[in-house]
């Protein structure tokens, strides 16, 4: 495989396997590749001879490291707008996976960030391997979760999901499935011969479930579980000052880490992402909650934090970001909720939800 082809379909029997193939970006999503996806799944939903989906990632590194956040970075430092219309048609796209009206198989393989989450993680059946990694790590880059991830993680079991967004990081199969972000562990050595029985599956929704469920097996131990009472305890604040006030009380050694490494994340981002953390488990629907991430992402688009994380954490990788402002204290409740607020004139809202954003 190459990366002239960066979505590449193949009807196996009833199946249609997608194929996220630019290997060498870890199969990180562009513009074309996204309105790709789009037509696709469109066909594909009208297509009475296709019963299922599946989608997998070129390579064996990972299903989909995200978006192309070198072209985003460009296109910020340039004072462009295209990436908003990237983020309008990845939003729509994750909201149509999540309606898709027939099986589809999301094997999450290797490493799978960002807006790997949004094309796998809402879909019907998520498959993870020992050798996965989930995480949505926006925040160290001077951005917010977003592709429908701040409503998976305010769903999780208490505030694991609260943890992963403020400190990005990233989980294993277990605690993929703990948290809600999967639902079924099989060996990765398993997918060739799991993706040739969906080849010759039926396509009835039980049927495809039984097939995936005949490969599943438990998953290598977590970490999360036995973690819940200071993650629970601590992340529970109304603040984020309030989480590191607890976390570094609490006198558990991992809650102290993670104290530290929330002090590289920048600062407003964490700010932003606990609110939207908060709101999205007061919205009602996953549009609702894209509808909300549009506008935060055009507003974190605009600030100087997101072209200065990149830079620090990709580009140049010196890994010393100068956040603006530099510190919590610095970052008053209006400059939070303008993230929030109704996009201005000139600026189109995302619209999925019917009527006014609900919180």
């Amino acid at each position: 495989m190459n990366d002239d082809q960066p979505v590449l379909l193949e009807k196996r029997g009833t199946c249609l396997h997608i194929t996220l193939n630019r290997p060498r970006a870890l199969n990180a999503l562009s513009h074309t590749m996204v309105r790709l996806l789009d037509e696709a799944l469109s066909r594909a939903e009208q297509d009475e001879s296709i019963a299922s989906v599946l989608l997998s990632g070129a390579g064996d590194r990972g299903l989909c490291a995200g978006g192309d956040i070198r072209a985003l970075h460009d296109d910020a430092r340039a004072s462009g707008r295209e990436s908003l219309e990237f983020w309008r048609d990845e939003y729509r796209l994750n909201a149509r996976i999540a309606r898709f009206p027939k099986p589809y198989v999301a094997l999450m393989d290797g490493i799978v960030m960002g807006g790997g989450v949004g094309v796998s993680a809402h879909s019907g059946i998520r498959v993870v391997t020992e050798r996965s990694r989930v995480a949505m790590p926006e925040t160290a880059i001077g951005f917010v979760p977003d592709v429908g991830g701040t409503r998976l993680l305010s769903t999780a079991p208490g505030e694991l999901g609260t943890h992963l967004a403020l400190t990005g990081r990233s989980v294993g199969a277990a605690d993929a499935v703990l948290c809600g972000l999967a639902d079924h562990h099989v060996p990765a050595r398993l997918l060739p011969a799991l993706t040739e029985a969906l080849g010759e599956a039926a396509g009835e929704d039980t049927s495809v479930a039984g097939i995936v469920q005949r490969f599943a097996t438990e998953p290598p131990a977590g970490e999360l579980a036995a973690q819940r009472d200071w993650i629970d305890g601590c992340y529970a604040a109304d603040s984020v000052e309030e989480i590191l006030r607890r976390l570094r009380e609490s006198g558990v050694p991992a809650a102290g880490a993670a104290a530290d490494e929330l002090l590289t994340k920048s600062p407003l981002a964490l700010k932003v992402t606990l609110v939207a953390i908060r709101r999205a488990a007061r919205l009602d629907s996953l549009e609702a909650v894209l509808d909300q991430e549009f506008r935060v992402s055009s507003r974190a688009f605009e600030h100087p934090d997101f072209v200065e994380g990149v830079r620090a954490r990709i580009i140049d990788k010196d890994n010393e970001p100068q956040w603006k402002p530099g510190s919590l204290n610095e970052i008053d409740d209006q400059e939070v909720a303008r993230f929030f607020a109704p996009l201005g004139p000139g600026e189109q809202e995302l619209g999925l939800a019917p009527g006014p954003t609900r919180d």
